[in-house]
Protein backbone atom coordinates (compact mmCIF):
# COMPACT_ATOMS: atom_id res chain seq x y z
CA UNK A 1 0.00 0.00 0.00
CA UNK A 2 1.19 3.50 -0.86
CA UNK A 3 -0.43 6.41 0.93
CA UNK A 4 2.42 8.91 1.16
CA UNK A 5 3.20 8.33 4.82
CA UNK A 6 6.29 9.03 6.86
CA UNK A 7 7.38 5.76 8.49
CA UNK A 8 8.98 6.23 11.91
CA UNK A 9 9.68 3.00 13.72
CA UNK A 10 6.43 1.02 13.73
CA UNK A 11 4.27 4.06 12.91
CA UNK A 12 2.94 5.31 9.59
CA UNK A 13 2.21 9.04 9.84
CA UNK A 14 -0.13 10.52 7.24
CA UNK A 15 -0.20 14.23 6.49
CA UNK A 16 -1.25 16.57 3.73
CA UNK A 17 0.62 15.85 0.51
CA UNK A 18 3.65 18.09 -0.01
CA UNK A 19 5.05 16.70 -3.26
CA UNK A 20 4.40 14.30 -6.13
CA UNK A 21 6.61 12.12 -8.30
CA UNK A 22 6.87 12.76 -12.05
CA UNK A 23 6.79 10.12 -14.78
CA UNK A 24 9.97 11.13 -16.65
CA UNK A 25 8.90 9.29 -19.81
CA UNK A 26 5.79 11.44 -20.22
CA UNK A 27 6.53 14.47 -18.06
CA UNK A 28 3.23 13.95 -16.23
CA UNK A 29 2.83 14.44 -12.51
CA UNK A 30 1.73 11.21 -10.85
CA UNK A 31 -1.46 11.36 -8.75
CA UNK A 32 -0.25 10.01 -5.39
CA UNK A 33 0.91 12.72 -3.02
CA UNK A 34 3.58 12.30 -0.37
CA UNK A 35 4.20 13.91 2.98
CA UNK A 36 7.39 15.81 3.69
CA UNK A 37 9.17 14.60 6.81
CA UNK A 38 9.82 17.33 9.36
CA UNK A 39 12.66 18.15 11.72
CA UNK A 40 10.55 16.64 14.50
CA UNK A 41 10.27 13.42 12.48
CA UNK A 42 14.05 13.33 12.12
CA UNK A 43 14.51 13.73 15.86
CA UNK A 44 11.94 11.03 16.66
CA UNK A 45 13.43 8.55 14.19
CA UNK A 46 16.96 9.16 15.49
CA UNK A 47 15.84 8.80 19.11
CA UNK A 48 14.21 5.45 18.34
CA UNK A 49 17.30 4.32 16.44
CA UNK A 50 19.55 5.21 19.37
CA UNK A 51 17.26 3.32 21.75
CA UNK A 52 17.41 0.25 19.51
CA UNK A 53 21.16 0.30 18.91
CA UNK A 54 22.42 -1.77 21.84
CA UNK A 55 19.92 -4.58 21.45
CA UNK A 56 20.18 -4.77 17.67
CA UNK A 57 23.98 -4.54 17.73
CA UNK A 58 24.19 -7.27 20.35
CA UNK A 59 22.09 -9.82 18.47
CA UNK A 60 23.68 -13.14 17.67
CA UNK A 61 24.70 -13.04 13.99
CA UNK A 62 22.32 -15.86 13.10
CA UNK A 63 19.36 -13.91 14.45
CA UNK A 64 20.33 -10.70 12.69
CA UNK A 65 20.95 -12.66 9.50
CA UNK A 66 17.46 -14.18 9.74
CA UNK A 67 15.96 -10.68 9.98
CA UNK A 68 17.92 -9.50 6.93
CA UNK A 69 16.77 -12.54 4.92
CA UNK A 70 13.19 -11.89 6.03
CA UNK A 71 13.49 -8.33 4.76
CA UNK A 72 14.66 -9.66 1.39
CA UNK A 73 11.69 -12.02 1.19
CA UNK A 74 9.27 -9.26 2.18
CA UNK A 75 10.57 -7.05 -0.63
CA UNK A 76 10.24 -9.82 -3.20
CA UNK A 77 6.73 -10.57 -1.88
CA UNK A 78 5.54 -7.07 -2.82
CA UNK A 79 5.15 -8.46 -6.32
CA UNK A 80 4.65 -6.76 -9.63
CA UNK A 81 3.34 -3.52 -8.14
CA UNK A 82 6.89 -2.73 -7.01
CA UNK A 83 8.29 -2.99 -10.53
CA UNK A 84 5.36 -1.12 -12.06
CA UNK A 85 5.64 1.70 -9.55
CA UNK A 86 9.37 2.01 -10.17
CA UNK A 87 8.78 2.04 -13.93
CA UNK A 88 6.33 4.93 -13.64
CA UNK A 89 8.62 6.93 -11.35
CA UNK A 90 11.94 6.39 -13.17
CA UNK A 91 11.19 5.62 -16.82
CA UNK A 92 13.42 2.55 -16.51
CA UNK A 93 12.38 -0.58 -18.43
CA UNK A 94 10.80 -3.59 -16.74
CA UNK A 95 13.70 -5.95 -17.41
CA UNK A 96 16.18 -3.57 -15.78
CA UNK A 97 14.01 -3.14 -12.68
CA UNK A 98 13.27 -6.85 -12.35
CA UNK A 99 17.02 -7.47 -12.40
CA UNK A 100 17.57 -4.72 -9.84
CA UNK A 101 14.89 -6.18 -7.57
CA UNK A 102 16.67 -9.54 -7.68
CA UNK A 103 20.01 -7.87 -6.98
CA UNK A 104 18.48 -6.16 -3.94
CA UNK A 105 17.37 -9.49 -2.53
CA UNK A 106 20.63 -11.21 -3.38
CA UNK A 107 22.81 -8.62 -1.69
CA UNK A 108 20.69 -8.79 1.47
CA UNK A 109 21.14 -12.56 1.48
CA UNK A 110 24.86 -12.17 0.84
CA UNK A 111 25.25 -10.06 3.97
CA UNK A 112 23.20 -12.54 5.99
CA UNK A 113 25.59 -15.30 4.91
CA UNK A 114 28.59 -13.13 5.76
CA UNK A 115 27.14 -12.53 9.21
CA UNK A 116 26.87 -16.24 9.92
CA UNK A 117 30.44 -16.90 8.72
CA UNK A 118 31.66 -14.52 11.42
CA UNK A 119 35.12 -13.42 10.26
CA UNK A 120 33.86 -9.84 9.88
CA UNK A 121 34.01 -9.58 13.67
CA UNK A 122 37.79 -10.17 13.49
CA UNK A 123 37.62 -11.68 16.99
CA UNK A 124 41.22 -11.76 18.21
CA UNK A 125 42.58 -13.06 21.50
CA UNK A 126 46.09 -12.58 22.86
CA UNK A 127 46.05 -14.52 26.17
CA UNK A 128 47.78 -13.19 29.25
CA UNK A 129 51.45 -14.02 29.75
CA UNK A 130 51.88 -13.50 33.50
CA UNK A 131 55.36 -15.08 33.60
CA UNK A 132 56.77 -12.89 30.87
CA UNK A 133 58.96 -9.96 31.87
CA UNK A 134 57.20 -7.61 31.71
CA UNK A 135 53.91 -9.55 32.01
CA UNK A 136 51.34 -9.25 29.22
CA UNK A 137 47.71 -8.56 30.06
CA UNK A 138 44.87 -10.61 28.59
CA UNK A 139 43.85 -8.74 25.41
CA UNK A 140 40.74 -9.45 23.38
CA UNK A 141 39.47 -7.49 20.40
CA UNK A 142 36.50 -7.51 18.04
CA UNK A 143 34.45 -5.15 15.92
CA UNK A 144 31.36 -3.40 17.26
CA UNK A 145 28.67 -1.48 15.34
CA UNK A 146 29.04 2.29 15.21
CA UNK A 147 25.39 2.98 16.01
CA UNK A 148 22.55 4.54 14.00
CA UNK A 149 23.33 5.14 10.33
CA UNK A 150 21.68 7.64 7.96
CA UNK A 151 21.22 6.32 4.42
CA UNK A 152 20.34 8.50 1.42
CA UNK A 153 18.47 6.84 -1.42
CA UNK A 154 20.07 7.12 -4.88
CA UNK A 155 18.33 8.51 -7.94
CA UNK A 156 19.68 5.99 -10.47
CA UNK A 157 19.05 2.76 -8.54
CA UNK A 158 15.56 2.96 -6.98
CA UNK A 159 15.99 -0.48 -5.41
CA UNK A 160 19.61 -1.66 -5.20
CA UNK A 161 21.08 1.63 -3.89
CA UNK A 162 18.08 3.06 -2.10
CA UNK A 163 15.82 2.20 0.84
CA UNK A 164 16.98 -1.41 1.28
CA UNK A 165 20.01 -1.19 -0.98
CA UNK A 166 23.66 -1.84 -0.35
CA UNK A 167 24.20 0.82 2.32
CA UNK A 168 21.19 -0.28 4.36
CA UNK A 169 22.10 -3.96 3.97
CA UNK A 170 25.68 -3.34 5.10
CA UNK A 171 24.57 -1.24 8.07
CA UNK A 172 22.03 -3.85 9.18
CA UNK A 173 24.68 -6.56 8.86
CA UNK A 174 27.07 -4.52 10.99
CA UNK A 175 24.35 -4.21 13.64
CA UNK A 176 23.42 -0.58 13.04
CA UNK A 177 19.84 0.76 13.01
CA UNK A 178 19.08 2.72 9.83
CA UNK A 179 17.19 5.93 9.16
CA UNK A 180 16.60 6.33 5.41
CA UNK A 181 16.12 9.66 3.70
CA UNK A 182 14.07 8.56 0.68
CA UNK A 183 14.84 9.96 -2.75
CA UNK A 184 12.01 12.28 -3.87
CA UNK A 185 12.15 11.05 -7.48
CA UNK A 186 10.72 7.63 -6.61
CA UNK A 187 8.79 8.01 -3.34
CA UNK A 188 6.19 5.36 -4.11
CA UNK A 189 8.86 2.76 -4.77
CA UNK A 190 10.61 3.84 -1.60
CA UNK A 191 7.48 3.57 0.51
CA UNK A 192 6.68 0.07 -0.75
CA UNK A 193 10.15 -1.17 0.16
CA UNK A 194 10.16 0.71 3.47
CA UNK A 195 6.86 -0.86 4.52
CA UNK A 196 8.30 -4.31 3.71
CA UNK A 197 11.34 -3.66 5.91
CA UNK A 198 9.10 -2.23 8.63
CA UNK A 199 7.07 -5.47 8.62
CA UNK A 200 10.24 -7.56 8.80
CA UNK A 201 11.39 -5.61 11.87
CA UNK A 202 8.05 -6.19 13.61
CA UNK A 203 7.84 -9.89 12.71
CA UNK A 204 11.37 -10.47 14.01
CA UNK A 205 10.40 -8.91 17.35
CA UNK A 206 13.09 -6.27 17.06
CA UNK A 207 12.95 -2.76 18.55
CA UNK A 208 10.96 -0.49 16.26
CA UNK A 209 13.84 1.96 15.95
CA UNK A 210 15.87 -0.51 13.86
CA UNK A 211 14.39 1.17 10.77
CA UNK A 212 12.66 4.43 9.81
CA UNK A 213 11.89 6.04 6.45
CA UNK A 214 11.71 9.80 5.89
CA UNK A 215 10.41 10.99 2.51
CA UNK A 216 10.96 14.55 1.35
CA UNK A 217 12.48 16.94 -1.16
CA UNK A 218 14.11 19.57 1.03
CA UNK A 219 17.87 19.67 1.48
CA UNK A 220 17.18 20.77 5.04
CA UNK A 221 15.73 17.33 5.79
CA UNK A 222 18.98 15.57 4.89
CA UNK A 223 21.01 18.21 6.67
CA UNK A 224 19.02 17.74 9.88
CA UNK A 225 19.50 13.98 9.68
CA UNK A 226 23.29 14.21 9.31
CA UNK A 227 23.49 16.85 12.04
CA UNK A 228 21.52 14.81 14.59
CA UNK A 229 23.97 13.77 17.34
CA UNK A 230 22.54 10.25 17.50
CA UNK A 231 23.58 9.47 13.91
CA UNK A 232 27.06 7.91 13.87
CA UNK A 233 27.72 7.46 10.10
CA UNK A 234 26.20 8.32 6.72
CA UNK A 235 25.86 6.40 3.46
CA UNK A 236 25.21 8.57 0.39
CA UNK A 237 25.11 8.07 -3.39
CA UNK A 238 24.60 11.18 -5.48
CA UNK A 239 26.15 14.35 -6.81
CA UNK A 240 29.52 15.74 -5.83
CA UNK A 241 27.89 18.93 -4.55
CA UNK A 242 25.45 16.97 -2.39
CA UNK A 243 28.11 14.66 -0.98
CA UNK A 244 30.49 17.50 -0.16
CA UNK A 245 27.69 19.41 1.56
CA UNK A 246 26.91 16.44 3.81
CA UNK A 247 30.61 15.94 4.55
CA UNK A 248 30.82 19.57 5.64
CA UNK A 249 27.83 19.22 7.98
CA UNK A 250 29.26 16.02 9.48
CA UNK A 251 32.69 17.59 9.97
CA UNK A 252 31.26 20.64 11.78
CA UNK A 253 29.34 18.60 14.34
CA UNK A 254 30.64 18.65 17.94
CA UNK A 255 31.28 14.95 17.31
CA UNK A 256 32.32 14.63 13.64
CA UNK A 257 31.19 11.44 11.92
CA UNK A 258 32.21 9.63 8.73
CA UNK A 259 30.23 10.26 5.54
CA UNK A 260 30.69 7.48 3.01
CA UNK A 261 29.67 9.35 -0.13
CA UNK A 262 29.85 8.02 -3.66
CA UNK A 263 29.88 11.17 -5.77
CA UNK A 264 31.40 11.44 -9.24
CA UNK A 265 33.58 9.49 -11.63
CA UNK A 266 34.41 9.57 -15.35
CA UNK A 267 35.94 6.08 -15.39
CA UNK A 268 38.84 6.38 -17.86
CA UNK A 269 39.31 3.69 -20.50
CA UNK A 270 42.85 3.31 -21.92
CA UNK A 271 43.10 1.82 -25.41
CA UNK A 272 46.55 0.27 -25.70
CA UNK A 273 48.17 0.38 -29.18
CA UNK A 274 48.18 -3.32 -30.11
CA UNK A 275 44.59 -3.84 -28.99
CA UNK A 276 43.52 -0.73 -30.87
CA UNK A 277 45.29 -1.89 -34.03
CA UNK A 278 43.80 -5.38 -33.83
CA UNK A 279 40.18 -4.56 -33.01
CA UNK A 280 39.44 -0.85 -33.32
CA UNK A 281 36.00 -1.34 -34.85
CA UNK A 282 34.86 -3.89 -32.29
CA UNK A 283 36.11 -1.70 -29.46
CA UNK A 284 34.26 1.31 -30.85
CA UNK A 285 30.94 -0.53 -30.97
CA UNK A 286 31.40 -2.06 -27.50
CA UNK A 287 32.32 1.34 -26.07
CA UNK A 288 29.06 2.85 -27.30
CA UNK A 289 27.12 -0.07 -25.83
CA UNK A 290 28.59 0.68 -22.41
CA UNK A 291 28.29 4.44 -22.80
CA UNK A 292 24.59 4.44 -23.66
CA UNK A 293 23.46 1.71 -21.26
CA UNK A 294 20.65 3.11 -19.13
CA UNK A 295 20.94 6.50 -20.89
CA UNK A 296 24.45 6.75 -19.42
CA UNK A 297 23.05 7.12 -15.90
CA UNK A 298 25.53 4.83 -14.20
CA UNK A 299 28.28 5.95 -11.85
CA UNK A 300 30.60 3.63 -13.82
CA UNK A 301 29.82 5.13 -17.22
CA UNK A 302 32.94 5.35 -19.48
CA UNK A 303 33.13 9.14 -19.70
CA UNK A 304 36.78 9.31 -20.84
CA UNK A 305 38.78 7.41 -23.46
CA UNK A 306 42.57 7.77 -23.71
CA UNK A 307 44.60 6.56 -26.69
CA UNK A 308 47.59 7.40 -28.87
CA UNK A 309 46.50 9.37 -31.92
CA UNK A 310 46.74 7.88 -35.39
CA UNK A 311 44.82 5.82 -37.97
CA UNK A 312 43.81 3.14 -35.46
CA UNK A 313 42.22 5.66 -33.12
CA UNK A 314 40.48 7.19 -36.15
CA UNK A 315 39.02 3.74 -36.96
CA UNK A 316 37.81 3.41 -33.36
CA UNK A 317 36.19 6.85 -33.47
CA UNK A 318 34.51 6.11 -36.81
CA UNK A 319 33.06 2.85 -35.49
CA UNK A 320 31.86 4.55 -32.33
CA UNK A 321 30.26 7.31 -34.40
CA UNK A 322 28.45 4.78 -36.58
CA UNK A 323 27.18 2.89 -33.54
CA UNK A 324 26.06 6.06 -31.78
CA UNK A 325 24.06 7.21 -34.79
CA UNK A 326 21.61 4.37 -34.20
CA UNK A 327 20.99 5.11 -30.53
CA UNK A 328 17.58 6.55 -29.70
CA UNK A 329 17.66 8.48 -26.41
CA UNK A 330 15.46 7.03 -23.65
CA UNK A 331 13.95 9.17 -20.93
CA UNK A 332 16.37 10.18 -18.21
CA UNK A 333 15.55 9.51 -14.59
CA UNK A 334 14.39 12.97 -13.56
CA UNK A 335 13.86 16.40 -15.11
CA UNK A 336 16.73 17.64 -12.93
CA UNK A 337 19.16 15.03 -14.25
CA UNK A 338 18.05 15.81 -17.81
CA UNK A 339 18.66 19.53 -17.29
CA UNK A 340 22.09 18.90 -15.75
CA UNK A 341 23.07 16.71 -18.70
CA UNK A 342 22.07 19.49 -21.07
CA UNK A 343 24.25 21.96 -19.18
CA UNK A 344 27.16 19.54 -19.30
CA UNK A 345 26.79 19.11 -23.05
CA UNK A 346 26.67 22.86 -23.56
CA UNK A 347 29.87 23.29 -21.55
CA UNK A 348 31.68 20.63 -23.58
CA UNK A 349 30.62 22.30 -26.83
CA UNK A 350 32.75 25.31 -25.88
CA UNK A 351 35.82 23.25 -24.95
CA UNK A 352 35.99 20.23 -27.28
CA UNK A 353 35.00 19.12 -30.77
CA UNK A 354 31.79 17.15 -31.11
CA UNK A 355 32.67 13.90 -32.84
CA UNK A 356 29.35 12.06 -32.92
CA UNK A 357 25.74 12.40 -31.82
CA UNK A 358 22.96 9.88 -31.27
CA UNK A 359 19.50 10.21 -32.69
CA UNK A 360 17.65 13.44 -32.01
CA UNK A 361 15.69 13.56 -28.79
CA UNK A 362 11.92 13.40 -29.11
CA UNK A 363 9.83 13.47 -25.98
CA UNK A 364 10.28 14.76 -22.44
CA UNK A 365 13.53 14.41 -20.51
CA UNK A 366 15.55 12.91 -23.34
CA UNK A 367 19.13 13.87 -24.10
CA UNK A 368 20.93 12.75 -27.26
CA UNK A 369 24.12 10.77 -26.62
CA UNK A 370 27.34 12.50 -27.67
CA UNK A 371 31.05 11.85 -28.04
CA UNK A 372 33.59 14.68 -28.05
CA UNK A 373 37.26 14.81 -28.97
CA UNK A 374 40.19 16.84 -27.61
CA UNK A 375 43.97 16.79 -27.53
CA UNK A 376 45.81 15.65 -24.42
CA UNK A 377 47.42 19.06 -24.15
CA UNK A 378 44.02 20.80 -24.12
CA UNK A 379 42.62 18.27 -21.65
CA UNK A 380 45.42 18.79 -19.16
CA UNK A 381 45.13 22.57 -19.47
CA UNK A 382 41.39 22.69 -18.67
CA UNK A 383 40.24 20.96 -15.45
CA UNK A 384 36.60 21.41 -16.48
CA UNK A 385 37.09 18.76 -19.18
CA UNK A 386 37.59 16.20 -16.45
CA UNK A 387 34.23 16.85 -14.78
CA UNK A 388 31.50 14.24 -14.91
CA UNK A 389 28.52 14.71 -17.21
CA UNK A 390 25.88 12.33 -15.86
CA UNK A 391 24.51 10.85 -19.06
CA UNK A 392 25.58 9.18 -22.29
CA UNK A 393 28.41 11.64 -22.91
CA UNK A 394 32.10 10.83 -23.31
CA UNK A 395 35.36 12.49 -24.32
CA UNK A 396 38.14 10.93 -26.41
CA UNK A 397 41.58 12.33 -25.57
CA UNK A 398 44.18 12.10 -28.34
CA UNK A 399 47.70 11.60 -26.94
CA UNK A 400 50.94 12.05 -28.89
CA UNK A 401 52.47 8.92 -27.39
CA UNK A 402 52.26 6.63 -24.37
CA UNK A 403 54.35 9.00 -22.30
CA UNK A 404 51.78 11.77 -22.75
CA UNK A 405 48.98 9.29 -22.07
CA UNK A 406 50.65 8.40 -18.77
CA UNK A 407 50.90 12.09 -17.96
CA UNK A 408 47.15 12.47 -18.50
CA UNK A 409 46.42 9.49 -16.24
CA UNK A 410 48.70 10.87 -13.53
CA UNK A 411 46.73 14.13 -13.50
CA UNK A 412 43.27 12.55 -13.18
CA UNK A 413 41.08 12.83 -10.10
CA UNK A 414 40.03 9.76 -8.14
CA UNK A 415 37.78 7.32 -10.00
CA UNK A 416 35.53 4.37 -9.28
CA UNK A 417 36.98 2.41 -12.17
CA UNK A 418 39.79 2.47 -14.72
CA UNK A 419 39.93 0.13 -17.70
CA UNK A 420 42.66 -1.18 -19.97
CA UNK A 421 41.94 -2.60 -23.41
CA UNK A 422 45.09 -4.56 -24.23
CA UNK A 423 46.48 -7.49 -26.21
CA UNK A 424 49.48 -9.62 -25.19
CA UNK A 425 51.80 -7.34 -27.15
CA UNK A 426 50.66 -4.43 -24.94
CA UNK A 427 51.56 -6.00 -21.61
CA UNK A 428 55.04 -4.47 -21.41
CA UNK A 429 53.73 -0.93 -21.94
CA UNK A 430 50.69 -1.62 -19.75
CA UNK A 431 53.00 -2.48 -16.85
CA UNK A 432 53.94 1.21 -16.73
CA UNK A 433 50.31 2.44 -16.97
CA UNK A 434 48.71 0.01 -14.53
CA UNK A 435 50.39 1.40 -11.36
CA UNK A 436 49.08 4.85 -12.25
CA UNK A 437 45.55 3.55 -12.78
CA UNK A 438 45.45 1.63 -9.53
CA UNK A 439 46.45 4.79 -7.67
CA UNK A 440 43.41 6.52 -9.15
CA UNK A 441 40.65 3.90 -8.98
CA UNK A 442 39.05 1.33 -6.70
CA UNK A 443 38.53 -1.20 -9.52
CA UNK A 444 40.84 -1.75 -12.49
CA UNK A 445 39.55 -3.80 -15.45
CA UNK A 446 41.29 -5.47 -18.38
CA UNK A 447 39.42 -6.00 -21.65
CA UNK A 448 36.06 -5.11 -20.19
CA UNK A 449 33.82 -2.08 -19.85
CA UNK A 450 33.11 -0.48 -16.48
CA UNK A 451 29.31 -0.50 -16.49
CA UNK A 452 27.99 -3.36 -14.41
CA UNK A 453 29.08 -3.98 -10.82
CA UNK A 454 29.10 -7.58 -9.63
CA UNK A 455 27.91 -7.99 -6.03
CA UNK A 456 30.53 -10.33 -4.55
CA UNK A 457 32.90 -10.36 -1.56
CA UNK A 458 35.84 -9.30 -3.76
CA UNK A 459 34.14 -6.28 -5.33
CA UNK A 460 35.31 -2.73 -4.60
CA UNK A 461 32.96 0.07 -5.57
CA UNK A 462 34.84 3.06 -4.27
CA UNK A 463 37.88 5.14 -5.02
CA UNK A 464 39.84 8.25 -4.08
CA UNK A 465 38.08 11.62 -3.83
CA UNK A 466 35.88 12.70 -5.57
CA UNK A 467 34.75 9.21 -6.60
CA UNK A 468 34.07 8.62 -2.93
CA UNK A 469 34.71 10.56 0.25
CA UNK A 470 36.93 7.78 1.60
CA UNK A 471 38.94 5.75 -0.90
CA UNK A 472 39.58 3.06 1.72
CA UNK A 473 35.95 1.95 1.58
CA UNK A 474 33.49 0.25 -0.77
CA UNK A 475 29.72 0.49 -1.04
CA UNK A 476 29.38 -2.90 -2.79
CA UNK A 477 30.53 -6.30 -1.54
CA UNK A 478 30.87 -7.69 1.96
CA UNK A 479 33.70 -5.29 2.81
CA UNK A 480 31.02 -2.55 2.84
CA UNK A 481 30.20 -3.63 6.41
CA UNK A 482 33.56 -2.29 7.59
CA UNK A 483 32.33 1.29 7.12
CA UNK A 484 29.91 0.84 10.01
CA UNK A 485 32.14 -1.04 12.47
CA UNK A 486 34.85 -0.01 14.92
CA UNK A 487 37.39 -2.15 16.81
CA UNK A 488 37.29 -2.37 20.59
CA UNK A 489 39.86 -4.06 22.84
CA UNK A 490 38.99 -5.58 26.26
CA UNK A 491 41.93 -5.88 28.70
CA UNK A 492 41.72 -8.25 31.68
CA UNK A 493 37.91 -8.14 31.64
CA UNK A 494 36.22 -11.03 33.54
CA UNK A 495 34.99 -13.75 31.19
CA UNK A 496 31.33 -13.35 32.10
CA UNK A 497 31.43 -9.66 31.14
CA UNK A 498 32.99 -10.19 27.72
CA UNK A 499 30.98 -10.23 24.48
CA UNK A 500 30.06 -13.83 23.57
CA UNK A 501 32.58 -14.15 20.70
CA UNK A 502 35.43 -13.37 23.11
CA UNK A 503 34.32 -15.58 26.00
CA UNK A 504 36.31 -18.73 26.73
CA UNK A 505 33.42 -20.99 25.70
CA UNK A 506 32.81 -19.05 22.44
CA UNK A 507 29.02 -19.67 22.72
CA UNK A 508 28.27 -18.34 19.23
CA UNK A 509 30.87 -20.73 17.78
CA UNK A 510 32.41 -18.10 15.50
CA UNK A 511 35.97 -18.21 14.14
CA UNK A 512 38.60 -16.49 16.30
CA UNK A 513 42.30 -15.74 16.03
CA UNK A 514 43.97 -16.96 19.22
CA UNK A 515 47.67 -16.32 19.74
CA UNK A 516 47.96 -15.53 16.05
CA UNK A 517 46.23 -18.71 14.79
CA UNK A 518 42.72 -18.81 13.36
CA UNK A 519 40.44 -21.34 15.04
CA UNK A 520 37.12 -22.46 13.61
Amino acid sequence: MIDGSVLIGSQAIRREAAFHAVDPATGETLPQGFAEATAEDVARACALAAAAADRFGGLEPRARGAFIEAAAEAILAIGDVLVETAMSETGLPRVRLEGERMRTGNQLRMFAAELREGRWLDATIDPALPDRAPPRADLRRMNLPLGPVAVFGASNFPLAFSVAGGDTAAAFAAGCPVVVKGHPAHPGTGELVARAVQRAVAEAGLPEGVFSYLPGRANALGAALVADPRIKAVGFTGSRAGGLALMDIAARRPEPIPVYAEMSSINPVVLMPAALAARAEALGAAFVGSLTLGAGQFCTNPGLVLAVEGPDLDRFAAAASDALAGIEPPAMLTPGIHAACGRGLAALETRAARLATGQAASGPNRCSAAIFSVSAEAFMADPALGEEVFGAVSLIVHCRDLAELAEVVAGLEGQLTASLQLDPADEGAAAAILPLLQQKAGRVLANGWPTGVEVTPAMVHGGPLPATSDGRSTSVGTLAMARFLRPVCWQDIPDALLPPPLQAANPWQLPRRVDGEWQA
